[in-house]
């Protein structure tokens, strides 16, 4: 019987964001190499909001992203109104809420439409689909436009947001404004139907390697910000327990910490969520998980995709029902009163990639003393690097060759959306 050589080597991966390395090698049938390794340059933005006020923090914590930028700006004023006694008003809090969908769908068809499809069709990039598949490139961009043009009325921009401050926010769009984005989600929600029967038509690859997974815990509704950590193994935390989840520790290959809890690592993002809440999904949501057979518990990776989409749909029916609620009245307040004081908080944000983590100490004069972030990539690094080699395990077979193996571990990786810049601090 002929042995099995293979051989991966993939120097910085493309349509993720930021730089990780591929190795895989077998020699004989036997796995000698099967890493993933992130290499982006270390940032430290701790360090950086260190003695910064509390009304550029926000701001600043913003400008880690510029994909999830709304999720670090409410994270960081999260904990900061933690740490200040803050109680944000309930109509603030309805339109924060917006701009978090908003950031979602944008997102999450960003990584779909321009990133994973073009895997799907054997091309190495989306411009090759603007003329093979031309009715879905003009779907994705009308989607990523829609959420774009809605974050940039809610939050003052479309990246980094101005308008989203500590006690609330500082500007509202108007009313007609607001109804003309609802009138638009009707033609939204059909698109992504249009994009749920594309993806029915795709195979994603039978994978599954059993993990723990990480999210908040959803209450009255699907989780999106604050309240408590919990584990598919059953484990619940208060935010302030944060540091017994992630237990993030050095990795002498990756410039990214890894964490772990129950086992050897856990994952997070948008198959986490849907695993520990999925009966708090939109009905409209669930439907399209019906669709595709996802149910909880799944372990399998690629699925990271579908479950993207079902928070597609989940994301524009709650934009819909907020802007329904904010607009049925006046909106009488969004910011809140308050006075900086020496205290300590604690921001959780379901970003689209996963569980987000902020942590300020703050003095008597509102300049942070000590900050901690734990974003969701660094939290899945080290359960991409054992994914790997349990996929590597499983298709290193007969009739495997380097390109197919290549191809597949890259899907892998890119099933995750990794953000591998903001993993790096």
């Amino acid at each position: 019987m002929k042995k099995i050589d293979l051989n991966v080597d993939v120097h910085h991966l493309t349509r993720i964001e930021g730089h990780g390395n591929i190795k895989i090698a077998v020699e004989n049938g036997k796995i000698k190499d099967a890493r993933w390794d992130v290499v982006e340059t270390p940032r430290f933005f701790e360090v950086m909001l260190k003695d910064k006020h509390y009304t550029s923090a926000g701001i600043l914590a913003a400008r880690i992203c510029g994909i999830c930028s709304i999720s670090h700006c409410l994270a960081s004023l999260l904990a900061t109104e933690q740490a200040f006694g803050v109680t944000v008003p309930e109509d603030a809090k309805k339109i924060r809420m917006i701009a978090k969908h908003g950031e979602m769908l944008q997102s999450h068809v960003l990584h779909l439409l321009f990133l994973v499809a073009p895997d799907f069709f054997e091309e190495p990039s989306v411009i090759p689909l603007v003329e093979r598949t031309p009715e879905v490139i003009t779907i994705a961009r009308r989607l990523k436009l829609f959420a774009n043009r809605l974050c940039d009325a809610i939050a003052g921009r479309t990246t980094h947001p101005v308008s989203l401050q500590v006690g609330g926010v500082t500007a509202v769009p108007s009313q007609k404004e607001l109804i003309g984005f609802r009138d638009e989600l009707e033609q939204i929600i059909n698109d992504l139907q249009k994009v749920a029967a594309l993806f029915a038509t795709l195979q994603m690859p039978d994978f599954v390697r059993e993990t723990e997974f990480v999210s908040l815990k959803g209450e009255a509704e699907y989780p999106a910000m604050g309240g408590k950590i919990m584990t598919s193994d059953g484990i619940v935390r208060l935010d302030k327990e944060y540091k017994d989840v992630t237990n993030e520790y050095v990795d002498a290959n990756n410039t990214s910490k890894w964490t772990k809890l129950s086992r050897e690592s856990y994952a997070v993002g948008a198959l986490a969520r849907f695993n520990n809440n999925y009966s708090l999904l939109h009905p409209e949501a669930v439907k399209v998980a019906e669709m595709f057979g996802l149910k909880p518990v799944c372990h399998n990776p690629f699925m990271n995709n579908v479950a993207q989409l079902v928070e597609s749909f989940h994301s524009a029916y709650e934009i819909m029902r907020l802007i329904d609620e904010v607009t049925a009245g006046r909106i009488k307040n969004t910011m809140a009163e308050f006075k900086p004081t020496a205290g300590e908080g604690v921001g959780i944000v379901e970003a689209p990639r996963g569980i987000l983590f902020h942590h300020y100490k703050y003095d008597g004069n509102g300049r942070i003393e000590k900050a901690n972030c734990v974003v969701p990539s660094t939290q899945n690094n080290a359960n991409i690097h054992y994914d790997m080699k349990s996929l590597v395990e499983k298709f290193a077979v007969k009739g495997m060759t380097d390109e197919k193996l290549e191809l597949l571990s890259s899907m892998l990786v890119r099933s995750y959306d990794p953000c591998l810049s903001c993993s790096v601090h």
